[in-house]
């Protein structure tokens, strides 16, 4: 049997194997650390427009400072109706008037029934002296604790319906309503489902929540691109809310022409919804007692401060002026 002779240094590694394994157990190290920062620089970005995601959903709310009475000194009753789709209960102030006829206040993004920047209590006061009845309601996500959350008009187009109708029932007057940035854009959303109740808007400082208006508004708090952060937060919106952005028929908003009177009215200045979009609306109107007005240097719902008394004396004139004949909204081709 024949044996094989080792010499002294063959059981030692070569000169290669020696330089070769601190190099390749460095080379792994460095490829650990790269993947784990890279996980975790993608972790941080997948958190942080799912936190955009979450929160845009839930607006903070300031509790309401005061009510009709103590505001402008209106007599008024605390009311509660449902939806239409009966998925939640709004709160909300009936001002009564020795009349029929209903202005019905559909409030903006970020606010409640007061919103006191427009300032809601003066012009329910200004309706009140021409004999409109006011209803001043919260949309559903306006109360903390609630499991309600902001939808972009979605399920706030059903409440606005619920308040229509519960003003339906109680006056059986015309209706109309004035709507508030999103609650503008709530509003019609609102008309395209049920236009026969609406017998005019008036709709101040237009949002409509798509993809254009919510990057413009997200790059207004932090500065991030467009890709990839609107393609995510539209990503993450559904799976934490539970209802998708994509479900905002802002294209059919935009090209429908309402049978009922609209007067839009938008400031040059507006950095969260671009007045332009108000004006490409406004062209495919029928209505001829439809209106637009383009308040130069005015901003986002600050109308009214930009030009109170103007302001005040053409929204009531356009209501005053209009005969109640509510027809379908028809879609544009």
């Amino acid at each position: 049997m024949s044996s094989t002779s080792l010499s002294p240094g063959s059981l030692q590694p070569t000169l290669d194997q020696v330089v070769t394994r601190p190099l390749l157990r460095k080379k792994r190290l460095v490829l650990t650390i790269l993947i784990s920062f890279l996980t975790l620089c993608t972790s941080l970005l997948l958190a942080f427009h799912a936190y955009i995601a979450w929160t845009l959903a839930r607006p903070h709310i300031d509790p309401l400072h005061s009510d009709p009475m103590r505001a402008v000194g209106l007599p008024y009753s605390s009311v509660t109706f449902p939806s239409m789709n009966a998925s939640s209960n709004l709160d909300g102030w009936f001002i009564p008037a020795p009349s029929d006829k209903t202005v019905i206040f559909s409030h903006g993004y970020g606010g409640n029934r007061e919103e006191l920047w427009v300032p809601l209590y003066n012009l329910a006061r200004e309706l009140h002296l021409q004999n409109y009845n006011v209803l001043m309601f919260d949309y559903g996500y306006v109360h903390p604790g609630n499991e309600h959350v902001m939808t972009g008009g979605i399920q706030e187009s059903q409440e606005l319906l619920g308040a229509i109708n519960y003003v339906k029932h109680l006056s059986g007057g015309p209706i109309y309503v004035w709507g508030f940035s999103m609650g503008a854009g709530t509003a019609l959303q609102a008309a395209l489902q049920n236009g026969t109740d609406i017998s005019g808007m008036i709709l101040d400082s237009t949002f409509m929540l798509n993809p254009d208006t919510l990057y413009h508004n997200m790059k207004q708090v932090v500065n991030v691109p467009k890709f990839p952060s609107l393609p995510l937060v539209r990503l993450f919106f559904p799976l934490l809310n539970g209802v998708s952005l994509h479900e905002v028929p802002y294209k059919k908003v935009t090209s429908t022409a309402y049978s009922m009177p609209i007067y839009f009215i938008h400031g040059t200045e507006d950095y969260k919804a671009p007045y332009e979009m108000v004006e490409d609306i406004f062209k495919v109107q029928n209505n001829e007692q439809s209106k637009l007005w383009i308040i130069p240097k005015a901003q986002h719902e600050l109308l009214y401060r930009a030009e109170p008394k103007k302001y005040v004396r053409s929204t009531l004139s356009f209501l005053n002026g209009l005969t109640p004949t509510p027809k379908e909204a028809v879609a544009v081709n």
